[in-house]
């Protein structure tokens, strides 16, 4: 009876350790699984308190391309970020790359865009880690930049090495800006919070101080944009408009 009874014993805290030793395995792989996940980068990070009045866009990309002709779908999970870069001409009811303001670079292949005098720079990504911005005739950059298999396109510069371009190149109109920058060795996404004067939205740019600044395609339509958060879910910055069909061309970024 009493052997019975302290063999009940051991067996009872015996169960009550193997029980113990994997509740806590599976709790050490819960908090394993939770830590990964939790140092795991977003594709894209927000900062919308280093400057008030912008939102900042930094996409942690592995390329670049300017995609042309149609919008990228968001239902393409490699895509992070998307936005209308080059100038549109034309409000046309087919797709032309003369119909984009100023020769671009797609997939690796140059392309002869329309006559801009607002063009007066441009950005270039060269198919590994480097890129260039460049203020004034882009021609030679374009070139190389298609003989490396990489994407550019001809805007207007705002901020050069750290200098803004005056005068400014267009009116006052109250709207929303946006801005592809280089800040501290990245490449990021500027836009204006709200809607503002573009001489405001420069002096903001101005205080956020990038190395260089090349202006967006906007407006009502060509504003339309999005990018991606770590879950894969979408997020709208700006709508589609009745205009957004007339969109040409598209900076996006893959992770």
């Amino acid at each position: 009876m009493r052997r019975t009874l302290h063999y009940r014993l051991i067996m009872a805290a015996l169960a009550a350790w193997l029980l113990a030793a994997c509740s806590s395995n599976t709790t050490n792989t819960r908090m394993d699984q939770d830590t990964t996940l939790a140092t795991q980068e977003a594709p894209v990070t927000i900062d919308d308190t280093t400057v008030q009045g912008l939102v900042i866009y930094y996409p942690l990309y592995s390329r670049i391309d300017l995609v042309c002709g149609k919008m990228p779908s968001q239902q393409d999970s490699g895509v992070i970020y998307c936005a209308e870069a080059a100038f549109t001409h034309e409000l046309l009811d087919e797709f032309s790359h003369t119909n984009i303001d100023g020769d671009h670079v797609s997939g690796g292949k140059r392309f002869k865009g329309a006559k801009c005098k607002d063009n007066s720079g441009a950005f270039a990504w060269f198919g590994d880690t480097t890129w260039e911005f460049v203020h004034g005739e882009y021609g030679e950059l374009l070139d190389s930049v298609a003989q490396a298999g990489g994407m550019g396109f001809g805007q207007a510069i705002i901020i050069y090495d750290g200098e803004s371009i005056r005068p400014l190149w267009r009116d006052n109109k109250v709207t929303h800006y946006r801005a592809l920058c280089e800040k501290d060795g990245r490449l990021c996404i500027a836009d204006s919070r709200d809607e503002v004067e573009y001489e405001r939205f420069v002096a903001l740019l101005e205080r956020f101080a990038p190395r260089h600044a090349l202006y967006m395609d906007m407006g009502a339509g060509w504003n339309h944009s999005w990018w991606r958060d770590g879950n894969g879910k979408v997020h709208e910055i700006h709508p589609v408009a009745e205009k957004s069909r007339y969109c040409t061309n598209w900076i996006t970024f893959y992770k």
